[in-house]
């Protein structure tokens, strides 16, 4: 019977892979438990049906777009005070101990995030959004990942650094992506569709599509034919 639910559960989100069948019962029981317990608590926060875990921060979710099923893990903080609208698609998931920043500074209110279908990012997320991030559908990221959608302005020497404000042209990355654990996007990178971003790789340039890129900073390894 649960492995009948679950699978009704994965056909409803998309998901085609079939349980494995040295799965538990108990396993199932107590992801169940523990996704109901998510989706009240999601409905409370936001009056959406959404999986948002414990400790976990929602501000201004009115100017939230919540696509089916989305999952935010515990101890996050979700800022939906931006200029834009926030868009998560349809199961989207975001892991725990994540930050979404979208207005960075009093002095600029910035644009936040669009994350497409399917796309899902690990634990210790930072999304610095000031800039805007949009990220597409069916991308898969690892833990540890950082967005930067701004830099700080520098050649004025006769002010401070942090006097001379910032700027932003926003960071983009395309569909079927695979990023892999502690990957640093910087402001103005694009990468194109059918990629992969190694880990640890620090990604600063544009990119095209079907593409291998890793390295400090990173460059194209190998296309993908």
């Amino acid at each position: 019977m649960i492995r009948g639910i679950f699978q009704k559960m994965l056909a409803s989100s998309g998901k085609s892979y079939q349980i494995d069948e040295r799965i538990p019962a108990k396993l199932m029981y107590s992801v169940l438990f523990s996704r109901l317990v998510m989706l009240m608590r999601g409905y409370l926060k936001t009056g959406r049906k959404i999986f948002v875990g414990s400790n976990t921060r929602i501000l201004n979710s009115k100017n939230i777009i919540f696509g089916k099923s989305v999952t935010i893990g515990s101890h996050c903080v979700i800022d939906g005070f931006a200029s834009e609208k926030i868009i998560l698609g349809d199961c989207v998931k975001i892991g725990c101990y994540s930050k979404l920043l979208s207005t960075s500074h009093f002095s600029k209110f910035g644009k936040g995030l669009k994350m497409g279908n399917n796309s899902a990012i690990g634990d210790f997320t930072h999304f610095g959004a000031p800039g805007g991030i949009e990220i597409g559908n069916d991308v898969i990221m690892g833990s540890y990942i950082s967005f930067h959608s701004e830099n700080h302005n520098f050649n004025d020497l006769t002010k401070l650094i942090r006097e001379q404000g910032t700027s932003s042209k926003g960071i983009k990355l395309g569909n079927n992506i695979w990023v892999g654990a502690k990957v640093t996007f910087l402001d103005g990178c694009e990468v194109g569709d059918n990629s992969v971003v190694a880990a640890g790789a620090v990604v600063n340039g544009v990119y095209p599509n079907n593409s291998i890129i890793g390295g400090v900073p990173a460059k194209v390894i190998k296309k993908i034919e």
